[in-house]
Order: C-alpha cells, then structure tokens, then sequence
C-alpha cells in the first residue's frame, strides 16, 4: 500500500513536472515570438522612419540648392552688370585719356613753336640791348663831356637827392603816423593815470639823506668822545657808521653807506644820551638790544607792505629785504612808500587794462628791492634786485620786470612798462623827490648843453625844474619833417646820457617868416 502509494506519488511528481517544463518551454516559445515580433515591428519602424527622414533630407538638400542656385544666379546677374558698368567706364577713360593726349601733343606742337618764336626774339633783344648799351655808353660820355662830372659824381649827386627825398617823406609820414599814435594814446593814458591817481593819494615826508642827532648840550659831545676817543671808536667799531662831530651846535652827523647800520646808530645814541652812562661796554650793549629792535622793525615793515598792498607768498627773506628799505631815501623820497605806491599804481592800471592785478601788484612792490643791498653788491639796482627775486623764489616774469625798470634790460612785456610807468609817475609827482641845487642846476646846464650839439639848433632852454626842454631851430635849415627827427634825436640822446627821476619833455620849435616890402 505504500509502495503503491509511493510509486502514485512519484508518477505524479513526474507527471507534474512535466507538465510544468512543458508549459515553461510553451511560454519561454511564446515570449521569444512576441519579442521577435517586437524587433520586426520596431525594426520595420525604424525603416520606414529612416526612409521618411532620408526622403526629407534629400528635400531639405534640393531646395538649398535650389536656393544657393538662385542666390548664385542673382549675384552672377550683378556682378555682371558691375562689370559691364566698369568695362563702360573704362572705356570712357579711355577715350578721355586718348583726348588728353591728343591735346597734349598739340600742346606740345605749340609750345615747341613758342619756344623757337621766343629765340628768335631773344636773340633780337639781345641784339637790341647791345645796341641800346653802346647808345648808353656814348651817351654818358657827352653828357660827361657836357656837365664835366664823371659817372661816379653824378651817381653819388643822384643817390644823395634821392637819399634827402625819402628823408623827407620818411619824416612826413613818422610825423603823421606819431602824430594819430600820439593823440589816441594821450586820451587812453590820461584816462588810466587820471583813475590811478584819483584812487590812489599818498603823503610826501621829505627824509634827510644824512642822518643827524640832536644833543642836549655841546658839552655831550665830549662824553660821546670819551677818554682819548675810546668811547666814539666803540661807538663807530659796534654800528660801522662814522661819527662826524664838528661844529655844528648841539648836533651830531652820522655818516654810512648803510641806512640801517646809520638808523642803528642814531637809536642807540639817543638811548645812550637819555640814559647818561656812557662806555665802551654800555655802547656795545645798547647797540645790540637797538639791533634786535630795528630787526624786528624791518620785518614789521615789510610785512605791513606786502599786507597793505595785497601781495601774498613773498619769501620771509625777502620781506625783511624789502622792510629794510624804510630806512632808505632817493631824491628825499622814502623807497619802501615809493615802494607801496609804485605797487597800487600798478595793480590800478593792470586793472584800467584788464590784466592780472596780482601779479602787477607784486612786481611793483618789489621793483626797488636792490636798493637795500645795492652799497654791499656791485652793479645797477634793477639787475641786483631781479637777481635777489630770482633767488628767493619769484617768478621769471617778475625779476625781468625789476630788470627792466630802468631799461637795464629790454621790456618783453607789457607788466615791463607798465612797472616803469608806475615809477616813473610816483617819481614825477609834485612833491615827491627834491633834488640837491648843484646837481639841479647840472642837470639844467647838460640838457641844454645836448641840445645845442644838433645840427639846426639855435638856441635851447629848460624850463619847469627841468622837465621840459624846448628848442629853437632855424627855420632856413630845417624843415617841419626834420624837426620831428630832431626831437626824437634829442630825447634818445638825452635818454642815453643823463641819468633823471620821470620824464623830460622835449619841444622843438620851428618858426617860418615871410618878409615882403611894399614899394612906389
């Protein structure tokens, strides 16, 4: 029974399996078949979308060339027409070239036929010209013959009178031209001096040239000798300044190149005589504390000048340079307020003419800054002081207007006349500088002596303290056109020899007479 049972349950596993792996094998069949029928459909799609895509490409690829045919036949068209418009062109070049040149040789043609034309009549002229020199030459000789001068003389004659004519009209036409010059520059300066001055009004203090100390008595004059001198040698040792005591009562003279070293002096002395103690150990104590104080003096003034002024930036150095003129005089007039007033007048006038008020200002301040080292450094003032403003950082522009003040140098700008316009106009002003008789009347006797050295010249005078000098010419000699030159011969001269604060007007006076006589 169990084997039966056993064998029963074999068979049916045997069965089953069996039945399994052939259902196994039934299904793996049918999958390969679906899969193979699934490779054939997507293959087969594949193919018809390979087909599709090549049918498109080839479409796609005929109507690019059918659209790079078109654009290339278009451009072919125009570049066609381009070159059958250049080949017009060139032909019409051509023909305008083939023209040309036919004009060229004809051209050619006529100048070759000219040029011949012109030899012959150049060796015709030539012919001529020989002919007309060997009439020339014959001529000469009568007319040597007939005037009995030779060809040198009469050329010299010829030159001479030709030389006199443009003479004359050389000075009719300086005449006019100064002459409209003269009256359109007088109203334009007389309107710009005229402001100046109106805004600008300085005091005049006539300052002495030697410095002089009034005594209390003649009898201090011997305690400022001292024993044997040894109380005025240290006196003369401490301050450099010469000590003149002689018989003028109750005064003392001091005698010194240097302005400050003399004001020094005079200081100290006035201290010494106030206190009383005088000796050789006092003076020298005394003169160092005036020292100290006239220092600080200088600096005070140089800086309340460039302050009045308006002029900023100037050097410590040179300020105490320019203050140190306050103690210096020219003509009797103070240079430090000759100074001041030559710097207003300027920065007024660059202001009348529309230029830099600033820069005007500063070189008419600083103008005269030689003057206060001119006893320790050789050569004109105007030169020192533009060497001193160089050196202490001015600009070029300002030491060449110091420069040329006096005309030390030529003026190459305009601030250059304008700073010699300003010192000439604070120089001249009535009241401003008084000159010692002698060289007054010096002056007087060499101005007229100038003028009576020209040709023409009958009697000259000057008049108005010097300042005008007026001539009388013989009018037989000289003409109206030649008594312009005359006046501009003598000014330059003038100018050049004699050395004047201002300006000298020179006049010259010609007088014409006609004399007739009435008879019966």
């Amino acid at each position: 029974m169990n084997i039966y049972y056993i064998i029963a349950s074999a068979a049916g596993v045997v069965v089953g399996f069996c039945l399994a792996y052939g259902m196994q094998h039934w299904l793996f069949a049918k999958k390969v078949d679906a899969a193979r029928n699934e490779s054939r459909r997507i293959i087969e799609d594949a193919r018809l979308r390979a087909e599709n895509l090549l049918k498109e490409a080839k479409l796609e690829a005929k109507d690019r060339l059918f659209e790079m045919k078109s654009n290339f036949d278009a451009e072919t068209v125009e570049a066609r027409k381009e070159l059958k418009k250049q080949e017009q062109r060139l032909i019409s070049k051509e023909e305008n070239l083939d023209r040309k040149y036919d004009q060229l040789e004809k051209r050619e043609q006529e100048l070759s036929k000219r040029e011949r034309d012109f030899r012959k009549r150049e060796e015709s002229l030539a012919e001529k010209e020989k002919e007309c020199d060997r009439l020339l030459e014959e001529q000469k000789r009568q007319l040597e013959v007939v005037s009995g001068l030779t060809a040198a003389q009469a050329k010299e004659i010829l030159l001479r009178s030709m030389e006199e004519e443009a003479r004359q009209d050389g000075a009719k036409t300086v005449k006019k031209i100064l002459t409209e010059a003269e009256e359109e520059a007088a109203k334009k300066a007389q309107k710009i001096i005229a402001t100046a001055i109106h805004r600008y009004a300085a005091d005049y203090v006539a300052e002495k040239t030697v410095s002089v100390v009034e005594l209390p008595g003649d009898e201090m004059k011997g305690r400022i000798i001292g024993r044997e001198g040894r109380n005025i040698r240290a006196l003369e040792a401490a301050t450099g300044i010469d000590l003149i005591i002689d018989d003028t009562p109750e005064a003392v003279i001091l005698s010194g190149f240097n302005p400050v070293r003399r004001e020094v002096a005079r200081i100290a002395i006035q201290r010494l005589i106030a206190d009383g103690r005088i000796h050789p150990a006092r003076i020298e104590d005394v003169v160092k504390k005036v020292e100290a104080e006239v220092e600080t003096t200088i600096r005070e003034a140089g800086e309340q000048a460039a302050f009045d002024v308006g002029v900023h930036g100037i050097n410590p150095e040179l300020i105490r340079i320019l203050g140190s003129l306050k103690f210096r005089t020219s003509y009797t007039q103070n240079v430090l307020q000759h100074s001041i007033e030559v710097g207003f007048l300027c920065g007024i006038m660059a202001a009348e003419l529309g230029l830099d008020q600033k820069k005007a200002k500063r070189m008419g301040l600083l103008h005269d800054i030689g003057k206060a080292i001119d006893h320790e450094v050789e050569g004109p003032h105007a030169l020192i002081g533009s060497n001193v403003a160089l050196k202490y950082g001015e600009s070029s522009e300002v030491a060449h207007a110091i420069a040329a003040h006096h005309e030390d140098v030529e003026p190459e700008s305009v601030y250059d006349l304008l700073v010699q316009a300003a010192d000439a106009l604070s120089g001249a002003r009535p009241g401003a500088r008084k000159e010692l008789l002698e060289n007054y009347i010096k002056r007087l006797e060499d101005l007229e002596k100038i003028a009576n050295s020209f040709k023409g010249v009958s009697t000259a005078y000057a008049i108005q303290a010097g300042r005008e000098l007026r001539v009388m010419v013989e009018g037989e000699v000289m003409s109206d056109e030649d008594a312009v030159l005359l006046s501009r011969d003598i000014a330059k001269k003038i100018e050049e020899t004699l050395v004047f604060p201002g300006q000298i007007k020179v006049t010259v006076i010609r007088e014409t007479r006609a004399v007739e006589y009435a008879n019966k």
